[in-house]
């Protein structure tokens, strides 16, 4: 009765323009929180076959069942920590985002344990303040990898940050990261470390701020097609499809099986619209967890038919992207929130 339709050729087109504007750097695509809800699996097939080098993922579940699905590009995880199964993540060969000692230091002791070294990428905060190795903690973190790369336990193969705003190139504090950035690899470079990777840029800053390339781009919200930057498509196609069947209709209104329990925000109700019969109609009244209800007017509607909440805008239905701000919120939340109680339909259509 209701579904969503993932489009993973749009997610190879996407992945293709990203890795165009990367030009000879690498490209990561960042499949974290099941693919921003597209399903985690089939988004990484679908970049990796069309061009992606790097898998990025929070958790070390996240990693795990990228490597159960058989996929072996290879991968970062940025949110594991020492209380993680880290000889299970060793023997599948996941690269860890490190900011801590502690975590440094637990995961030396496990290279120890297996007499292998393991390879790590260094997260140092520049400004966003969202995790990360904070500018005072640099010199004692890259020293002790140092020493650790030194006794064989680690391989430092990458150091990375993440921007806080690429949307205006021209921002002061973009700037200010970037030379934070800077800072950060020159302190590491002279620590001895030669990490053969860095990466700062996001979707934003792939597609818009060419100095924060450098050898990878990690590329989030804008491998669904969702633009980094209101108002410029760049592009990208939208690959997610909300759409439910009309389960009562009569005296102007049906009725849709979507609702806050399947991910519909409730700041939907009264304000945004759904397509049908080529026709937007508003939704009446509040969201409720089950349902929704649309006010038809005097369309004819019976039961069966089909009712868009959002999609790519190309046959005239909303977007993710005009959802969530009647909503009050982001793209990457709906996405994210749309539950694994509304089925996931994935179409392997490809671009001529």
């Amino acid at each position: 009765m209701a579904e969503a339709t993932v489009d993973l050729g749009a997610i190879a087109h996407n992945t293709r323009v990203l890795k165009r504007a990367m030009g000879q750097a690498g490209l990561m695509a960042v499949v974290k929180a099941d693919g921003f809800g597209h399903g985690a699996v089939p988004a990484a097939r679908a970049a990796v076959a069309a061009g992606a080098d790097w898998l990025g993922v929070t958790s070390a579940m996240e990693a795990m069942q990228l490597r159960e699905a058989g996929l072996d590009a290879p991968v970062l995880a940025w949110m594991c920590g020492p209380q993680d199964d880290l000889a299970a993540l060793a023997e599948a060969g996941v690269t860890l985002s490190v900011a801590t000692l502690s975590h440094l230091d637990a995961i030396a002791a496990e290279a120890s344990r297996r007499g292998v070294a393991l390879d790590v990428h260094i997260k140092a905060d520049t400004g966003l303040s969202r995790g990360g190795a904070t500018r005072n903690t640099w010199p004692e973190l890259f020293g002790w990898a140092r020493k650790y790369e030194t006794g064989g336990q680690i391989r430092v193969r990458g150091l990375w940050s993440h921007l806080a705003n690429a949307e205006d190139p021209g921002a002061e504090s973009l700037a200010a990261q970037q030379s934070a950035f800077a800072e950060a690899v020159e302190l590491a470079r002279a620590a001895g470390l030669a990490p053969d990777v860095l990466h700062l840029a996001n979707s934003a800053g792939i597609l818009q701020v060419p100095s924060a390339r450098f050898d990878l781009g990690r590329a989030g919200i804008a491998l669904y097609g969702v633009p980094p930057v209101p108002g410029v498509d760049f592009d990208l196609r939208p690959a997610m499809t909300v759409r439910a069947r009309v389960v009562q209709a009569g005296d102007g209104r049906a009725v849709l099986p979507l609702g806050f329990g399947y991910g519909v925000p409730r700041g939907l109700g009264g304000v945004a619209e759904v397509l049908i019969h080529g026709v937007r109609r508003p939704i009446s009244g509040p969201v409720s967890m089950d349902h929704l209800v649309i006010d038809t007017g005097e369309l004819p509607v019976t039961e069966g038919d089909e009712a868009v909440l959002f999609g790519s805008g190309a046959r005239g239905e909303p977007t993710v992207v005009e959802q969530a701000e009647h909503a009050g919120t982001n793209a990457h939340e709906l996405l994210t929130g749309i539950g694994v109680r509304l089925p996931r339909r994935h179409l392997l259509h490809t671009e001529a």
